[in-house]
């Protein structure tokens, strides 16, 4: 397929929630318990809520700095492309980057809001969650229609005030909403309680994905205190892997067929391993452990419920046909370090620029349509969605890889003397 004429969806990206985010959404009396940005002594930005400090890690906003400057130190918002955090600027690097939509994970919250989930005051957490999706609805997805994918935060503490919550961002737009991982690593029942259903059957009955990231839960695979950061990122992976398993052999698909799940960032060169093994599994086993998915394999399940993503993934996407070809959606990751912006058309055909023309297209965007039921046609003029259109569009837009320093971005960026109050 011809670059330009490329359709991109992405079903991962990020951003950095700028510093008013919940001044217009936040209810009065919950105003000065709101979460707000600071500037602390070293000149970092960072957020405070419930008596805890968040900083912006450097590393999830990478975006346009060279990878010797990578790394987990706390960051100011003036050391970030403003893309990271500006849905203006956001809108902007997309089109440079050919990328007409994007489903972005929330930053200092967790994957999974468990920063909002761990208040003491139920209420005010309550208020806070509700507050942060309508932000991220009518503010962030809402200033651009067609090329953003919205998505909320679970209620993480009360399944019913979940469900509540799934049922009314739902009838604002929401296709998806966030979960963690492992929610018994949270202090949560387990995927096998049934404590969930009620989320569940608001998923299943609305169509929202449920959007599983890794990390969500707070905790990544790791080996010893002393091993080297390369390790923990080599087995970032297995974090979905675990979910997979633990979500497959669970008793929510069969329950709720119409549930679908994402795995998000989990890329997608092993799943074909993972079906043959749970398929082995179940074949064997069955008759001592209870499973019984009737006259289905626990691989056709996992075809009916669970879509898989990348970013690179060159063994995936040879594989494709173990997988399920209906199954592979494409990332970016803006703006972490993952992210193949912005050259993320060459990148994506680098992989899969052999594929048939049909098969290009479910992977790059039709996949995306039809599991978050989004179609930005409908907003949309469908010749001004490629590639080609939209670059042409941010035709002269800098998209340079330049060094950040302390407190001043060296190419220029937004005044935020209104936005970062100082402490």
């Amino acid at each position: 397929m011809n670059i330009d004429d490329l359709i991109l969806i992405s079903v991962d990206d990020h951003l950095i929630e700028p510093p008013d985010m919940f001044e217009r959404h936040i209810p009065a009396r919950y105003a000065d318990q709101a979460p707000k940005v600071v500037r602390d002594s070293a000149g970092s930005d960072v957020w405070v809520f419930n008596d805890t400090v968040i900083p912006n890690i450097g590393m999830n906003a990478v975006a346009g700095r060279p990878p010797e400057e990578y790394g987990i130190d706390p960051t100011a918002f003036d050391e970030m492309r403003p893309g990271c955090w500006d849905i203006h600027e956001r809108v902007q690097d997309m089109d440079a980057n050919g990328l007409l939509s994007s489903l972005a994970f929330p930053s200092f919250p967790g994957f999974s809001g468990r920063l909002f989930a761990a208040a003491e005051d139920k209420d005010l957490a309550l208020a806070v969650v509700r507050a942060y999706n309508d932000w991220h609805i009518d503010e962030w997805c809402g200033s651009y229609p067609g090329r953003h994918i919205p998505m909320a935060l679970p209620i993480l503490w009360d399944p019913e005030l979940a469900a509540a919550e799934a049922r009314r961002v739902a009838a604002k737009g929401a296709k998806s909403i966030t979960f963690t991982e492992n929610p018994a690593t949270l202090g949560y029942p387990s995927f096998h309680s049934e404590t969930w259903d009620p989320f569940w059957a608001a998923l299943a009955d609305t169509g929202m994905v449920l959007s599983v990231h890794l990390g969500s839960s707070g905790k990544l695979v790791t080996t010893a205190p002393d091993a080297p950061m390369d390790v923990m990122i080599t087995l970032q992976p297995m974090n979905v892997c675990q979910a997979a398993a633990d979500l497959l052999w669970s008793r929510v698909p069969r329950k709720f067929p119409d549930l679908k799940i994402a795995l998000s960032e989990g890329g997608t060169g092993w799943i074909p391993y993972f079906l043959e093994r749970v398929d082995h599994v179940y074949k064997l086993n069955r008759s001592w452990t209870g499973q019984d998915f009737g006259d289905l394999l626990p691989s056709d399940v996992f075809r009916r419920h669970f879509l898989t993503c990348y970013i690179e993934d060159t063994v995936g996407v040879t594989l494709r046909d173990s997988i399920g070809i209906d199954n592979i959606a494409w990332e970016c990751d803006y703006p972490h370090i993952d992210s193949t912006w912005p050259t993320a058309p060459e990148t994506f055909l680098a992989d899969a620029g052999g594929l048939p023309d049909a098969e290009v297209r479910k992977i790059s965007h039709e996949n995306a349509m039809r599991w978050y039921s989004f179609d930005p046609f409908a907003v949309l003029p469908k010749a001004e969605c490629t590639v080609g259109a939209l670059r042409a569009k941010a035709a002269g837009r800098d998209v340079s890889v330049r060094s950040y320093d302390r407190g001043r971005h060296l190419g220029g960026g937004a005044d935020l003397s209104r936005l970062v109050p100082t402490a």
